[in-house]
């Protein structure tokens, strides 16, 4: 027999419990009350392309060095457009410049010596040793200081001024003019000028004598001329002239150029005197002597820098 009175089945209350939808428990650690927010999207923004590291140093190394090597191919092609557009122009000697204003510039101490050597400079190779006893003033281009044939050739060039002084030999036997012509002439007109010698381009172009009173040069003028030379360097705007003649005032029928009177075999009195040495060597004396000057003035505004 039952004994107990059968009951009514029960629900499974667990499962109606139950929620429809259950929340995962939030994987932080963090006990959360309510529904999460919706989370955010994992990337918000556009992928960019990567950049690369930047080296400062090393672009402007590059930078200064497209920059040397451009300057340096663009001062190549100016030179060879330069040569290419006036091929014939002669490059001008070192001092060129400066020396055409030595006659203003440079003591006349400097320019004409009170005394002047001249090794080798005499007949048969002597010693020669000049001194100075005349000086005149600077003066302008004109048929009082110049030869005539001397002049006209100079006066297109830019004569520029005329410096003269008379020294006489040792012995005092003979007296010489030396005449210092600058000019404006540029480098290819002075070596132009200088072709085939001077002296015998012009021909019969005596250059004046400078007398000096109360000196051996007292009755140094025109009719005692003996020998002349005349000088034109390739590397200086200048022309060196030298008359030589007898100090005792004798007068010389016809003047001989310097080559002439040192040939071989000459016996007339010019000759025999050696006043063609004297003309000449002179002239080449002073020519080494302007060489220095302008070399000295160089270096001296080169240290003045």
């Amino acid at each position: 027999m039952e004994t107990t009175t059968r009951l009514r089945p029960i629900r499974d209350t667990a499962r109606t419990a139950r929620p429809a939808a259950t929340q995962p428990r939030p994987a932080y650690g963090y006990a959360t009350v309510g529904a999460l927010p919706p989370e955010a999207p994992v990337e918000t923004t556009t992928r960019l392309r990567p950049v690369r590291e930047r080296r400062t140093g090393r672009v402007l190394a590059v930078t200064a060095c497209v920059v040397l090597g451009v300057g340096l191919i663009g001062g190549a092609l100016a030179g060879i457009w330069l040569a290419a557009a006036d091929p014939a122009q002669p490059a001008e000697p070192a001092g060129y410049s400066e020396a055409k204003d030595l006659w203003h510039n440079a003591p006349v101490d400097t320019l004409f010596p009170r005394t002047l050597a001249g090794p080798g400079a005499g007949p048969g190779s002597a010693d020669r040793t000049w001194t100075r006893i005349v000086v005149a003033p600077d003066a302008g281009c004109s048929p009082a200081v110049l030869a005539k044939g001397l002049l006209a050739t100079l006066t297109p060039l830019g004569c520029e001024r005329v410096l003269r002084a008379t020294y006489t030999d040792a012995t005092a036997s003979s007296v010489i003019t030396v005449g210092l012509v600058f000019t404006r002439a540029d480098v290819g007109a002075q070596r132009t000028l200088g072709q085939g010698g001077l002296t015998t381009r012009l021909g019969e172009d005596v250059p004046p004598a400078l007398s000096g009173a109360s000196t051996v040069a007292a009755r140094f003028g025109a009719r005692q001329r003996a020998s002349w030379w005349l000088s034109a360097p390739a590397d200086l705007p200048v022309v060196v002239t030298a008359v030589a003649g007898f100090a005792d005032g004798r007068a010389v029928d016809r003047p001989q150029p310097a080559d002439r009177a040192m040939a071989r075999g000459r016996t007339d009195a010019t000759a025999q005197s050696g006043l063609g040495h004297e003309a000449k060597g002179i002239t080449g004396r002073f020519e080494s002597l302007l060489r220095k000057t302008v070399a000295a003035t160089v270096k001296e505004k080169e240290n003045a820098r």
